[in-house]
């Protein structure tokens, strides 16, 4: 009998759905919510809301897109955490409802322990290149800055992570300073692509070890523009691609050299990035240069699954399920959660 996951991903603000059968995908429907646009930033009771009205339609446009009705499912995977509570709560309802109508188990998984997997997720017809065991996973989103080891699907290491902002936080909020709009990070990485990346710098600053810090760069980033909007009232206007390239720059550096640092000190030369920010056209650029200059086999999900979709997490919970964990039914969700 085969293995047939169905995936739920609610932690923020996109409602999706998703059902892998022996790793191979067979459906992900993504539904996003674009009132927050409105508000310069996801606003958590209007997200929880918006899932409560998509997640019964969502879920069954997957299963109808994949041919697969309820009672074939051999488990169903939810996002336990972190995330958004209201959100969270929405889909670890929905799963655990169903599994005791269906009479089907349920595997709960880490919202980021599914960015980590995405390459994983199989599509039939497909060349399929996935990172061999350990690798180095670069994990960069709008909440977290990270690099972990994988030794396996399931066993992870964190060897370096952001002390403060993460750098999708620092891409959100300086769009939002420099009148860009929301979200920060496609915005600049639009704009990045028409600028000198080199036309001017910013504060980088000198973390020991592998963690990150980007609360500098965004203090340096505000203070030279302001002072130069005193000298000229559109210095923005007429810069505003130079000044993105250039932050830009200095964020991928920062993502960069520690990266290489944890390269050379693990010995690992199969890296991986993930997130929200893996979309990021510098940082994809970069990270594949590095890759030629050292040595290292490098991979990049495809850019649907940089975002937040349930095929990350039903590729998660396959996992899990391959390893015989199930999931009891007073399990809550949790908006922070420190361990893979």
């Amino acid at each position: 009998m085969p293995d047939i996951i169905l995936g739920i991903e609610s932690s923020c603000d996109d409602t999706s759905a998703a059902v892998i059968r022996d790793g191979y995908l067979l459906s992900n429907v993504i539904a996003s919510q674009q009132v927050h646009r409105d508000f310069g930033g996801v606003v958590p009771e209007l997200a929880s809301r918006a899932h409560e009205q998509n997640i019964v339609p969502v879920v069954s446009q997957a299963l109808d897109k994949a041919g697969v009705k309820v009672e074939d499912l051999s488990a169903i995977a939810f996002t336990r955490g972190p995330g958004l509570m209201g959100s969270l709560l929405v889909g670890t309802s929905f799963a655990k409802t169903l599994s005791i109508a269906a009479g089907i188990p349920i595997v709960m998984v880490n919202h980021l322990q599914g960015h980590i997997l995405a390459n994983f997720v199989k599509e039939y017809g497909k060349e399929q290149r996935q990172p061999s065991f350990p690798y180095l996973c670069l994990l960069v989103s709008g909440g977290n800055s990270q690099i972990v080891k994988v030794s396996g699907p399931l066993e992870y290491e964190i060897l370096g992570q952001t002390i403060d902002d993460a750098v999708g936080e620092a891409f959100d909020k300086c769009s939002k300073m420099m009148g860009l709009g929301y979200p920060g990070g496609p915005v600049i990485d639009r704009l990045a692509a028409r600028g000198n990346p080199d036309r001017f710098s910013f504060a980088k600053p000198h973390i020991p070890g592998l963690d990150y810090s980007f609360s500098g760069v965004k203090t340096s980033l505000l203070y030279f523009v302001r002072d130069q909007l005193a000298l000229d009232p559109d210095f923005m206007e007429k810069n505003k691609e130079d000044i993105c390239a250039s932050f830009q720059k200095t964020l991928i550096d920062i993502l960069m050299d520690k990266l290489i640092k944890a390269a050379r000190q693990t010995g690992i030369r199969e890296v991986t990035i993930g997130g929200g920010v893996s979309a990021n056209s510098g940082l994809r650029d970069r990270i594949t240069l590095e890759g030629r200059k050292r040595g290292w086999n490098t991979y990049l999900p495809e850019f649907r699954y940089t975002t937040d979709n349930a095929a990350m997490i039903a590729i998660a919970g396959y996992f899990h399920y391959l390893a015989g964990e199930r999931t009891p039914l007073d399990v809550a969700p949790v908006s922070r959660m420190a361990d893979f």
